[in-house]
């Protein structure tokens, strides 16, 4: 049986997009949601045209193939967050 930490918030250790009000996208491991925000662990980021990519290029890839880490915990305040979903959600 393993670990349980309820007080970590429904989506502890799910690979999450956390998308903001502006044209940055974040995908990690959700560690903890609260109101003050959520904390990702090995955590990429993609702003909309990077690398002439678009968001949903980026999101197209990181449902095939996974992301490449650039934190290793990173913390998105509750007023950047637009939405949150699961990774796989996306497929």
């Amino acid at each position: 049986m393993g670990t349980f930490h309820d007080d970590k918030g429904e989506l502890h250790g799910m690979t999450v997009v956390v998308r903001t009000h502006g044209p940055r996208v974040y995908v990690g491991r959700c560690d903890t949601r609260t109101d003050e925000g959520i904390v990702l662990m090995d955590v990429d980021q993609h702003d909309d045209g990077q690398d002439g990519k678009t968001t949903a290029d980026y999101l197209d890839f990181a449902v095939k193939y996974g992301v490449f880490k650039k934190h290793d915990m990173l913390r998105v305040p509750a007023g950047e967050i637009a939405d949150v979903s699961r990774l796989g959600e996306l497929r």
